[in-house]
C-alpha cells in the first residue's frame, strides 16, 4: 500500500485548507485511516481517525477544527481544517492500518505552514 498526500501550503491565518490522502495498492487491505500532524521539534499526534465504515474520532483539543472523511470508491481519505492558526503549522501525515491491525502504512506528508 502507497499513500501520497496533497493539499499542504502556505495559508493566512483563518484560513481553510483541504488535505487529500490517495491510496493504491493492494487499497482492499485498508480498514482504518488516520491523520497524524508533526509541528517543528514536536512529537508526531494524531489528529482524526476513520474506519472504513465512516466511524470517526478525534483528538479532543482538535474536534471542531478538523473534520475526516473519505471516499472509499477512490481510495481516499480527506482532512479539512478550519480556522487555521500558526500553531496548526506542521507536516501532516496520513497513516492506514489494515483489517488485522498489524501493519500500518505513512506517506511522506504535506507540509502546511499558517502565516501572514
Amino acid at each position: 500500500v502507497q499513500l501520497v498526500e496533497s493539499g499542504g501550503g502556505l495559508v493566512q491565518p483563518g484560513g481553510s485548507l483541504r488535505l487529500s490522502c490517495a491510496a493504491s495498492g493492494h487499497t482492499s487491505s485498508i480498514n482504518a485511516m488516520s491523520w497524524y500532524r508533526q509541528a517543528p521539534g514536536k512529537r508526531r499526534e494524531l489528529v482524526a481517525f476513520i474506519s472504513f465504515g465512516g466511524i470517526t474520532d478525534y483528538e479532543p483539543s482538535l474536534k471542531g477544527q478538523f473534520t475526516i472523511s473519505r471516499d472509499n470508491a477512490k481510495n481516499t481519505a480527506y482532512l479539512e481544517i478550519h480556522s487555521l492558526k500558526p500553531e496548526d503549522t506542521a507536516v501532516y501525515y496520513c497513516n492506514a492500518k489494515d483489517w488485522t491491525g498489524t501493519s500500518e502504512y505513512w506517506g511522506q506528508g504535506t507540509r502546511v505552514t499558517v502565516s501572514s
